[in-house]
Order: C-alpha cells, then sequence, then structure tokens
C-alpha cells in the first residue's frame, strides 16, 4: 500500500473506536457545538488579511518529528497575533502527533480554524464540530464525488465550511456547488513527493468563482506573490514556520516580509 492507503485503513479503524467510545449526541453536548463560526471564506476576500493557513504541526509521515516540543497555545497565539487568515491544526495522532485537544486549546484565538484531518466519515464532521472548527478538509483522493458532497452538504447544516483538497486534473470531477473552497496539494499524498508548480498548473482548470488554496511546499515571499498572479487566495504554510526553532517568530518575519514585497 502507499501512504495514503495506509493512513485511509488506520483512520477507518480510528473512526470505528471512537464512535463506539462516544456516540454523536454526545459530540452535540459540546461546549463548542452551538457557536458560530468564524468564516473562511470571507478572511481570504478580504484582501487586507494575508490569506496565510497557518498550520500547526508536530511531524509527519514524511519528516518524521519535525518539533515535538512546540506549545499549540505560545504557536497557535502567535500566528494569530501576526496576521495569520486561519489556523490549521492537525489532529491526527499516529501520523502526525496531533490530537483533538490540539485544536479545543487552539480555539481561544478569534480566527477560523481548519481542522487537518482524513475525514471519511461524517462522525468525524461532527467531531470536528465539538472541538472548535470551523473548516473541515475533505480530501478528494480518498473520498467519492459522492461523499465529499454528502459530507459538504453536512458540514454547512453544522455551519462549518469545507477546503476541497485536490491533487490532479482526474480529481476535478470532485468539485461540487458546496466546495467553494478548493486547494491544491502540491504534494502528492500517495508518494508524499512534493512539486511547487502542481499549483500553477491546476490554477486555469478550477472555475472563477471558486476560491483556490495553494497547500504544501510553500517557503518563500516569491511563492505567494506568483499564486496571488495566478488568482490564489490562500496560503497554507506548516513545515516551513513549525520546523524552526521558535515557529512564532518564523511566520512574523516572514509577515513583515510579505507585507514589504506587496508594497
Amino acid at each position: 500500500m502507499n501512504m495514503l492507503d495506509t493512513i485511509v485503513a488506520y483512520k477507518k479503524k480510528e473512526v470505528s473506536d471512537r464512535k463506539s467510545g462516544r456516540k454523536i449526541a454526545e459530540l452535540e453536548k459540546s461546549a463548542f457545538f452551538g457557536r458560530q463560526c468564524y468564516s473562511l471564506a470571507a478572511a481570504l476576500k478580504d484582501e487586507r488579511q494575508t490569506g496565510i493557513i497557518a498550520e500547526f504541526k508536530r511531524k509527519s509521515p514524511s519528516k518524521g518529528m519535525i518539533n515535538p516540543q512546540a506549545d499549540i497555545l505560545k504557536v497557535t497565539k502567535g500566528y494569530t497575533d501576526n496576521g495569520a487568515s486561519c489556523l490549521s491544526v492537525l489532529t491526527d495522532a499516529y501520523f502526525f502527533g496531533g490530537s483533538s485537544e490540539d485544536l479545543e486549546m487552539a480555539r481561544v484565538n478569534r480566527i477560523p480554524i481548519l481542522r487537518k484531518e482524513f475525514i471519511i466519515d461524517e462522525y468525524q464532521v461532527y467531531e470536528a464540530k465539538s472541538i472548535g472548527a470551523d473548516v473541515i478538509l475533505l480530501i478528494a483522493a480518498c473520498l467519492t464525488p459522492r461523499q465529499v458532497r454528502e459530507l459538504a452538504v453536512l458540514s454547512g447544516k453544522l455551519g462549518m465550511e469545507v477546503i476541497l483538497e485536490i491533487h490532479d486534473a482526474e480529481e476535478l470531477g470532485h468539485i461540487t456547488d458546496e466546495t467553494s473552497m478548493v486547494g491544491i496539494n502540491n504534494r502528492n499524498l500517495k508518494t508524499f513527493e512534493v512539486d511547487i508548480d502542481r499549483s500553477l498548473r491546476m490554477s486555469e482548470k478550477i472555475a472563477a468563482d471558486k476560491i483556490k488554496i495553494a497547500e504544501s511546499g510553500i517557503s518563500t515571499i516569491e511563492n505567494i506573490l506568483l499564486f496571488k498572479e495566478h488568482g490564489y487566495k490562500g496560503f497554507l504554510i506548516g513545515e516551513n514556520f513549525m520546523k524552526q526553532p521558535d515557529p512564532t517568530i518564523a511566520f512574523a518575519e516572514f509577515v513583515n516580509q510579505l507585507k514589504a514585497k506587496a508594497l
């Protein structure tokens, strides 16, 4: 099996176990479940904002440990205070060293939060709402077009937004009316190889009414400016900051450089 297949197989068992431990009715009693979500779409349309979706992750299957001692509160507050348009928090424990508790702790920040997870079941959508997420990620590579639509509809009913992540032209058919934000992952989830030009090649294939987000492998201001020229509004960046001794300082410096270049 490739890496994505391995992750999905593990996730199916994990979700089954979590369903047995906590029913949806219990999730709906969470303190976060009734809150009104922040809109990522609105944030990305706001030209005054950076458009950066700043990610918190401790490790990855391709790189191993990145920053295992990072403090979720310190890092996400630093991202927020220095201009992130959204936070992305990994909640997968086995492959990425994250947890639902990480997202719950990050919820003190008053900006949109993306639950970065391999979502394959409606249970995880309810779970996302219960831990304070505003946005969920739906990955075309591990879902059928019908599953994408059903999960996106459910997410909307719960007041959350969706980023549909696609990787190549074969996955364009997963885009639906319910998926207003489309992320192009420069990382092949089957091999974990990164091709930074992928977002540029795919940009013209996505309808103009969709909000385009470039994901993975972004490490320079020039990357962002080039993506903007091709119509991108959002830029998901994680490892570039998390691999630094202090991700908050790295993020602040990056944003200052971006603002200087924009002027």
